[in-house]
């Protein structure tokens, strides 16, 4: 790796997956199986390893076993992968991740990249060959794996992640560099179930704080209003969330594409009448929903509350389907 540049090792922008209603075929294309965990980035600098969120927040105090299964990775190296809670039935689980002080026996992190490596830039390097370094580089144990990839047709891969109640897939070209920061479809992602992240511009009050949550998503720079959200929460919940997200209000309400002249058929859309009951947040929390489909006008039918993340910057969540 004489040749490769100089690139000390450094938080570097996450890589985003596209997502795709059709997962893309053909022998330039790899898989790997959609986790439900962190992004997380593993970097080794000065004889310390620093782990950070997509968002740049250093998570060691979260999890110091993970910071003390990579202390061993030569100095100058930056690792991709997705910290991942797994439940005992082998799935992954969202839920544990958060709870990670009773969790860690479950905690593991999974590696699927390097892009820095004794302070050489690796990011031009052909995945195909970066994987080979990972593999070198990584060792495997308790806390730490290789996230399996597969070459398997695209028909077989997603067959298993149905009949193992999994998130879905990741598709990536073995031949792709690694673009900080870009989702150009070089990597891309196709969900089986229909459920995304949102980011939570508003709620409707109750005793228990709230009754609802409004969420919506971004078109270019614009948030867009897709539902109101009351299925999920239980009263611990609702206070919880509440308590969270509170501290966000504002006047103004945050979505671009309301008023709404009308309900609508489903009852989702939101009316300037509405809107009087509403408090409005500023966009920077986000909850993972889960939802049977999208409406024409940009809705969500039959919303349910799964939990909040704080894992991605709030500007990158786009409708997925």
């Amino acid at each position: 790796m004489t040749s490769l540049k100089q690139h000390p090792a450094a938080f570097i922008e996450s890589m985003e997956c596209l997502p795709v209603v059709k997962v893309p075929e053909g022998p330039e294309w790899t898989y790997e199986i959609k986790l439900d965990g962190y992004r997380l980035e593993a970097v080794r600098s000065g004889g310390k390893t620093t782990l950070y969120s997509r968002r740049k927040n250093v998570l060691n105090k979260k999890f110091p076993y993970i910071v003390a299964a990579l202390d061993y990775l030569p100095d100058g190296t930056v690792i991709d992968g997705e910290l991942v809670a797994l439940h005992p039935d082998g799935r992954p689980n969202f839920n544990m991740l958060q709870n990670f002080r009773s969790a860690e026996a479950h905690i593991h992190y999974y590696a699927f990249d390097i892009l820095v490596h004794k302070n050489k830039d690796l990011t031009q390097l052909p995945l195909s060959k970066r994987r080979e370094i990972l593999h070198s580089v990584v060792k495997q144990s308790d806390h730490v794996v290789h996230s399996a990839v597969s070459n398997r047709p695209a028909k077989e891969m997603l067959a298993f992640v149905r009949e193992h109640g999994l998130e879905g897939v990741i598709a990536k070209r073995a031949d792709s560099v690694y673009e900080p920061g870009k989702r150009s479809g070089l990597w891309n992602k196709h969900r089986i179930n229909l459920g995304q992240e949102f980011v939570i511009g508003g709620y409707i009050p109750s005793n228990l704080g709230l009754d609802s949550i409004v969420i919506g998503f971004y078109r270019g720079k614009e948030l867009r209003y897709a539902a109101r959200v009351r299925a999920g929460f239980v009263p611990a919940t609702r206070r919880q969330v509440f308590n969270l997200i509170k501290h966000l209000e504002t006047k103004k309400c945050p979505f671009v594409n309301l008023p709404e002249k009308e309900a609508g058929r489903w009852g989702q859309g939101l009316t300037a009448e509405k809107m009087k009951e509403c408090v409005w947040l500023k966009p920077e929390a986000m909850a993972e929903i889960e939802f049977l489909e999208w409406t024409g006008a940009d809705h969500l039918r039959h919303t349910k509350f799964l939990v909040l993340r704080d894992d991605k910057d709030p500007k990158k969540v786009v409708r997925e389907t």
